[in-house]
């Protein structure tokens, strides 16, 4: 699997596929727009924790 994104490529407005919590175990991507980055740090093992405007909740997989 490809590294995930670090938080220096991602931008608010970015388009992005984030993994939820929910769907940790499935791997199933959902595609939205960035309206927070959650994530301080500039990397993390899992993904940066976005805020999508729906207000959906995950990690940055790829970006889209």
């Amino acid at each position: 699997m490809d590294a995930v994104p670090s938080r220096d490529k991602i931008k608010i407005g970015s388009s992005v596929s984030i993994v939820q919590k929910q769907d940790q175990g499935t791997g199933k991507l959902t595609n939205g727009t960035v309206k927070r980055i959650l994530t301080s740090s500039s990397v993390h093992p899992h993904g940066i924790k976005v805020e999508l405007h729906d207000g959906k909740i995950g990690r940055v997989q790829k970006m889209a």
